[in-house]
């Protein structure tokens, strides 16, 4: 006879106090794990930033350290849906098992978004060397716009689901209209980020990463609730 030793939900809610000050502290506890993993997934982007001068020249490379941040990301939407459906307070396991499970996955798209927008960023600063440059650049804002919410679709995709990557970034490309709510939400959360990184630093950015990825699981449940409904057999 075998003997389920998993801790039953009433236990775990003795662990962590059913009152809601031991609510709130068990989400804080979550959140600060969350953002310590989150920090230890982007070294290679923090070394990069604080290494790179504040000049536009630099923009391009800005762009492809920012790589590593899209796995992370990943991991980080998949880590809060876990711990949302659990009460467990060891939300770092949530975390390491969807890394370790969608790197490959998401650096798949994630690779060549970066190179896209690095050469996008390359051509915006140098616009105005060319003749009739400038009429170009709503053009390339667009298409760099377009890039960033598809990617940001992408994320939510492989952070929720086991789609091929084909068949992925044709459901993400298919929501990007349709799904227009998260769409404007992602190209909010890149535009605060760059308002924060302009009157503040990189440093204070990196800070909130725990913020940005509950802000995207919070408006990727419409995204969650239709993809499942229309292109999986769980609804």
């Amino acid at each position: 006879m075998s003997v389920d030793h998993r801790p039953r939900r009433a236990d775990i809610a003795d662990e962590i106090g059913r009152g809601p000050l031991s609510r709130a502290a068990a989400v804080a506890y979550r959140m600060l794990v969350l953002e310590v993993q989150l920090l230890l997934a982007t070294l290679p982007t923090v070394g990069a930033v604080l290494l790179l001068d504040r000049d536009p020249s630099n923009l391009p490379l800005f762009v492809l350290a920012l790589l590593p941040v899209a796995p992370a990301l990943v991991a980080g939407v998949s880590a809060v849906r876990a711990g949302a459906s659990s009460d467990d307070l060891a939300p770092a396991s949530h975390f390491f098992r969807a890394y370790r499970r969608d790197l490959g996955a998401t650096l798949v798209w994630a690779v060549p978004v970066s190179l896209v927008l690095a050469m996008l960023t390359f051509n915006l600063i140098h616009l105005d060397a060319v003749d009739g440059g400038a009429a170009m650049r709503p053009f390339l804002l667009f298409l760099g716009s377009l890039v960033i919410v598809w990617a940001g679709h992408m994320l939510i995709l492989t952070a929720g689901f086991r789609f091929r990557t084909r068949d992925a970034a044709r459901i993400a490309l298919t929501q990007i209209v349709p799904r227009w709510g998260y769409s404007l939400g992602v190209l909010s959360l890149v535009l605060v980020a760059a308002f924060v990184v302009l009157i503040a630093s990189e440093v204070m950015l990196l800070l909130f990463l725990w913020a940005v990825v509950g802000l995207l699981a919070l408006m990727a449940r419409p995204v969650f609730h239709h993809v499942t409904k229309r292109f999986t057999d769980d609804a």
